[in-house]
């Protein structure tokens, strides 16, 4: 457990800990929180047996990271991580769903998946994912990851022009090699859209690219989420300690790595 005091300086700050998910009552907290963001802020058409939770067959099966509020022990962010014998056992990472990954499979021993990342809407000054990211780090170590990947997901709200434009920049600066390319099961129809439209990379997809991380092919197209998702592959190799300093305090909501 990381305890991230932030009232040191002001007893009104909330004091932040990290932690990962040991029961089914932590788990359930996590997917509120998931069902707050994506589902009433997000707009997502989540497929869940519960209305309020959001949740599917990995959730089970994974490891779940989280970040209380010690004040109120209210969970305020969460990350989610699937390991490689859990992808076995769950027939698949996520990412299986909206890539083929054919070309990874020598590879599919030694990655960690990670998603459905998000933050309070009341805690996106940077800490919360500062802390997530903390966390991951502690569990690439102790796992002995060598690869982290996940979905970068794009909103599509402008019907995909931005998502077109910003798969343009990532894949001119950060293309992955080709034996890693991946192929969408449903591709973005980048030829149908203004690749020229002005548009800023998320700045979640901004710090996994300053570490090291590789764009693996073409977008697909995730119709629950209406987002645009981008493979990010992370060759753990490539981080050092200054990751630290790429935590962005931004807003979170991105389906993400």
């Amino acid at each position: 457990m990381l305890d991230l005091d932030q009232g040191l300086q002001n007893s009104r700050s909330p004091r932040l800990v990290f932690q990962y998910g040991r029961s089914a009552a932590d788990i359930r907290a996590a997917q509120k929180l998931r069902w707050r963001v994506f589902a009433e802020e997000m707009g997502a058409r989540l497929h869940s047996d519960e209305p309020g939770v959001d949740q599917d067959r990995f959730d089970a099966l994974c490891d779940h990271l989280l970040v209380r509020d010690t004040r109120s022990n209210e969970v305020v962010g969460t990350y989610r991580i699937v390991n490689a014998m859990q992808a076995e056992k769950a027939g698949g990472f996520y990412s299986d769903s909206e890539f083929d990954l054919s070309r990874l499979t020598h590879l599919r021993s030694q990655i960690m998946e990670v998603g459905r990342a998000c933050v309070h809407p009341d805690y996106r000054s940077g800490a919360v994912i500062a802390a997530l990211w903390s966390g991951l780090a502690d569990y690439i170590r102790s796992h002995g990851v060598q690869y982290l990947m996940g979905c970068a997901s794009v909103s599509m709200a402008d019907g995909g022009h931005a998502a077109a434009s910003i798969y343009r920049q990532l894949n001119e600066a950060h293309a992955a090699p080709a034996e890693w390319r991946v192929f969408p099961h449903c591709p973005l129809p980048l030829e149908k859209l203004d690749a020229q439209t002005v548009a800023d990379v998320p700045p979640l997809i901004k710090a996994y690219l300053r570490v090291g991380a590789y764009v693996c092919g073409a977008p697909a197209w995730d119709p629950d989420f209406n987002t645009a998702d981008c493979l990010l592959l992370l060759p753990t190799a490539n981080m050092d300690h200054r990751y630290s300093r790429h935590f962005l305090k931004h807003s979170v909501t991105e389906k993400l790595i």
